[in-house]
């Protein structure tokens, strides 16, 4: 036997995740519900909040470029920027039982420096409170 065999019978023990991996908006009754709620832009993005009031603390996230942002590579490229943003300041940032909307910027979300960009999502959300 192998020292990579469990010898146990059980299932191998799986490690946490590194990074907490974030709850994705994917409706558009979510994304319609968020667009009411108060915003705050910055240069490089817009960030929407919305509290659910439902009592659930899960924090979701919705990303969105529209054709203004670029073409389908421009805006696919500024997407994967406004995830990656995410994935690293929102749980840290985030309030618990709040939703947040992430919207592309036309000729800036997809070539603005990372810093900056993650600088402008802070404030942001500074500024939310």
């Amino acid at each position: 036997m192998t020292s990579l065999e469990n010898t146990s019978g059980t299932a191998p023990h799986q490690p946490e995740a590194v990074f907490p991996r974030l709850t994705v908006m994917k409706k558009r009754a979510e994304f319609i519900a968020a667009s009411r709620a108060r915003y705050q832009s910055a240069p490089s993005l817009t960030v929407q909040m919305r509290n659910r009031d439902d009592g659930d603390p899960t924090v979701r996230v919705g990303f969105t470029c529209s054709k203004k942002v670029g073409n389908a590579v421009a805006r696919n490229r500024a997407k994967r920027r406004l995830r990656e943003v995410a994935r690293l300041d929102l749980p840290k940032l985030a309030k618990a039982g709040h939703d947040y909307v992430l919207i592309g910027k036309k000729d800036v979300t997809a070539t603005r420096d990372f810093t900056a960009m993650r600088e402008d999502f802070a404030k942001s959300l500074g500024k939310l409170g």
